[in-house]
Order: C-alpha cells, then sequence, then structure tokens
C-alpha cells in the first residue's frame, strides 16, 4: 500500500519545492489537482501535467491520480504522463432523482469508454457525504457494472465515517472495483448557540486520531483483503492554517498504526 497526499493545500508552491516538501513528509507519490489556480491548470493539461510527472519522478514519487476534467484533452494527458486515475465526485443535484442523476452519469462514463480503454485510464468515483453519491452502496451502484480498469472506485473513509458505515462492510461492499482509498477524518459538531434549541450539525474535519473513522481498523480491513492500492491523504483540516502540522502528524500516524498491525 502506497502512502500518497493530495496536494490541493499547496497551490502556490513551484513544484521541485513541492516534489521535496512531500518527500520530506515521507509520502511515496501524489494525486494532483488539475483544477484553475493550481499548478497544472486544465486549459494546459496536455504540456503541463507530463512536465509536472517527470519533476516528482525525479524525486522517487509517483502521480497515481489526478483531480481533474474527465475529457479528451484530460485522459490523454493522463495516458501519455502514466497517470491512471482521473478522480471525480459523481454530484446528485438538489431536487434530482438519485437514480436519474446516476444513469446521466453512467451515460456520460459510457461515452467516453473507448477513449478511456485507448490510452489506458480509469475514472475513479468517489463517494462524498450530502448532495452527492454519497456511501459504499451508492459508489457500487454507480461502478459495478463496469471493468475497474476503466471505471473504478475511491473509498473515502473520511466521508463514511460521517455516515456511520461499518468499515467491514463498507469495504466488502467496494472491494471488486477498489483502486484507491482516500484517508481523512472527521467528526460532526453541533454549531448551534446554546440558547437556540435546535442543533446545527456541522462537519469538523480533524487528525486520524480524533475522528469517527478508526485508521488502526481501517488497516487491518485492507490487510484482511490484500489490498495493494494507494492509500491517499486528502490533507483536509478545518483548521487551515496548520495543515503542515497536522498533515506530518497524520502520516506518522498511520505508519504507526500499519506498524502495529
Amino acid at each position: 500500500m502506497k502512502l500518497t497526499v493530495f496536494t490541493k493545500p499547496w497551490p502556490a508552491m513551484p513544484l521541485p519545492e513541492l516534489a521535496e516538501f512531500v518527500k520530506g513528509l515521507g509520502f511515496e507519490g501524489i494525486e494532483l489537482p488539475v483544477r484553475p489556480g493550481y499548478q497544472v491548470p486544465p486549459e494546459h493539461v496536455s504540456q503541463k501535467l507530463p512536465e509536472a510527472v517527470r519533476v516528482f519522478a525525479d524525486h522517487g514519487l509517483c502521480v497515481h491520480s489526478i483531480a481533474g476534467p474527465i475529457d479528451e484533452p484530460a485522459i490523454a494527458a493522463c495516458g501519455e504522463a502514466g497517470v491512471p486515475i482521473i478522480r471525480i465526485m459523481p454530484e446528485i443535484p438538489e431536487g434530482d432523482n438519485y437514480l436519474e442523476a446516476v444513469a446521466a452519469h453512467q451515460r456520460r462514463w459510457d461515452a467516453l469508454l473507448p477513449l478511456l480503454q485507448e490510452h489506458g485510464v480509469a475514472i475513479g468515483a468517489q463517494n462524498h457525504c450530502n448532495r452527492w453519491v454519497a456511501n459504499a452502496m451508492e459508489l457500487r451502484h454507480c461502478v459495478g457494472k463496469y471493468d475497474p480498469k476503466l471505471v473504478c472506485a475511491v473509498w473515502d473513509a473520511g466521508h463514511s465515517g460521517l455516515l456511520g458505515e461499518m468499515l467491514d462492510h463498507a469495504l466488502d461492499i467496494v472491494a471488486s472495483h477498489l483502486r484507491i482509498v482516500n484517508l481523512k477524518n472527521a467528526a460532526w459538531h453541533n454549531a448551534a448557540d446554546p440558547d437556540a434549541g435546535v442543533a446545527q450539525w456541522r462537519i469538523r474535519w480533524v487528525t486520524g486520531r480524533e475522528g469517527m473513522t478508526n485508521w488502526e481498523t481501517l488497516f487491518r480491513e485492507l490487510r484482511k483483503r490484500k489490498y495493494e492500492g494507494p492509500i491517499c491523504f486528502s490533507a483536509e483540516y478545518s483548521d487551515h492554517d496548520a495543515v503542515n502540522r497536522l498533515i506530518a502528524e497524520d502520516i506518522r500516524f498511520a505508519k504507526e498504526a500499519l506498524g502495529g498491525i
């Protein structure tokens, strides 16, 4: 299991400096945002993604996935650069019927299958609580009909924990299509005024030791299933100013937990 990190918190860091920073934290690879304002913007993906992959490779790091568009330029650039997965989050917009929304996503993916096959790239659909494909069963419903080499599951342990899913059940459900495990942790907290009389539950993104998903249990379940894909740390914390310190704490904790299993 490779430990990788989503580099979303560091959009302004030059790529060589970012690669050094990630390597110094102890990660083996990254997921790269291909988004406006980042080192590889979508309109320049054909030129800049292969360059970015070379920079990280020079530091002994793989780019296992991008978070970006699923269009022909991005798919072709991933194929050229050897990036196997484009991660997306299928949205279920407010007011839409869930089944109809999923069918619409699948029609789009169906149209891209020849292009994905040609370039050796997969769409990775991730679960996300609230108005998205939210839990393990919904994720399996979305991707289950596909060859996981073309459309696969990116199961997010933090969002699964927020929904109260049993880790073993969730992994049983997505195992056949699982190619990335997203790792972060969170807890619900009551943000209401004490005198309001009605709770207002909000999400607080916290460290691996604090949240609702037990990372030690998760790692045991992954080992039990002989999972060999990347574990991608999302580096998402409600305390945005402490990201560098907290991600360093989390990789240390994860390595300790993995070493104890």
